[in-house]
């Protein structure tokens, strides 16, 4: 296994698993260490306001998976639709993660074992 921390996560509109090989500071076994819910707005009273609500809570569901990776140096991101590219955009513009080596895949609905076994062999772990 390489020493390098790798991160890897499955991720659509309202959840993300992640998984790590580390912890903030060694290099350990892979491991699911979270999973990310996103808040989902209801009842606005405009279609500007629900918008707002809606970039606003995507922002916080996208640091919240921030701060589980930190320190990575590889990040594969799998998921259906759109998701993993719009993740994968918001961090190639945060300064912290723009040198940040991403790889995306496409899955569709995964359970946290199968994202873990995923993320593994897409490791080669």
């Amino acid at each position: 296994m390489s020493d390098k921390k790798v991160a890897g996560l499955w991720i659509d509109g309202t959840k993300a698993i992640v998984v790590t090989n580390h912890d903030s500071q060694e290099v350990t076994e892979f491991a699911v260490v979270d999973t990310v819910k996103a808040e989902i707005q209801h009842g606005n009273s405009s279609e500007n306001a629900a918008n707002n609500a809606e970039q606003s809570n995507k922002l916080k569901f996208y640091k919240e998976i921030e701060k589980l990776i930190t320190n990575s140096t590889d990040l594969y991101v799998t998921g259906p639709g759109t998701s993993q590219e719009e993740l994968r955009n918001h961090l190639l513009e945060t300064a912290q993660y723009k040198n940040l080596n991403i790889k995306l895949g496409t899955d569709s609905q995964l359970s946290e074992q199968q994202v873990l076994e995923e993320v593994k062999s897409h490791f080669n772990a």
